[in-house]
This record gives C-alpha cells, structure tokens and sequence, in this order.
C-alpha cells in the first residue's frame, strides 16, 4: 500500500483505543466504506489526536479506507483469474457407470 512501510509494534492505553473504535464506527457509519481501527491509528497519528473532527484527519481515512478497498478489489480479480475453472458437481441421483462391472 505504502512504498516505504516499516511495521511497529504499539502499546496504548484501553481508553485510547477505545476512542480510536469509537471514531472507526462513526467514520465507517457516515463514509459507508469499512474503517478499521488500524487505518484510524494511522490518521490519528498523522493529523494528531487534538483534531478528531478536523476536516483534514477525515478526508485522510476515506483515502486509506477508498485506497484498501481498491487494492482488495483487485486482489481478488487476481485471485478470480488465476483460479482453475470450478469443475461442475455430479448430478444428485445419477450414478456413474464403472469401467469393468456392473453399476
């Protein structure tokens, strides 16, 4: 997603977190895209925890939130054309014949 990513572990305190869902639920209800808590962190950090309705820290989510849903999407056309064809089920009810014997 990023060209320059590092992976962080982060220890926060249960109220923190608890405010950044709070934010993820509403962003999520009024943006109508999925937000995950993770993409909230990220915004938060980035805009600062001093502005949670500032129009800047907003329009930073629904990029993450529209720039996820993009590369999940095309992952899975990926994944839609790299898979064998599904090969259809027996029918219920019909039996195969056998090579040598009787059925």
């Amino acid at each position: 997603m990023f060209a320059n990513e590092t992976r962080v572990l982060v220890i926060l305190p249960q109220e923190l977190v608890d405010r950044a869902r709070v934010f993820a639920g509403r962003a999520t209800t009024s943006m109508k895209l999925p937000v995950s808590l993770q993409i909230i962190l990220r915004a938060l950090i980035e805009e600062g925890l001093k502005r949670p309705d500032d129009r800047g820290l907003l329009a930073n989510v629904a990029n993450q939130a529209t720039m996820v849903r993009r590369i999940r999407i095309a992952a899975r056309q990926r994944a839609q054309r790299r898979a064998p064809p599904a090969r259809p089920a027996a029918q219920p009810g019909r039996r195969r014949r056998s090579r040598g014997g009787v059925a």
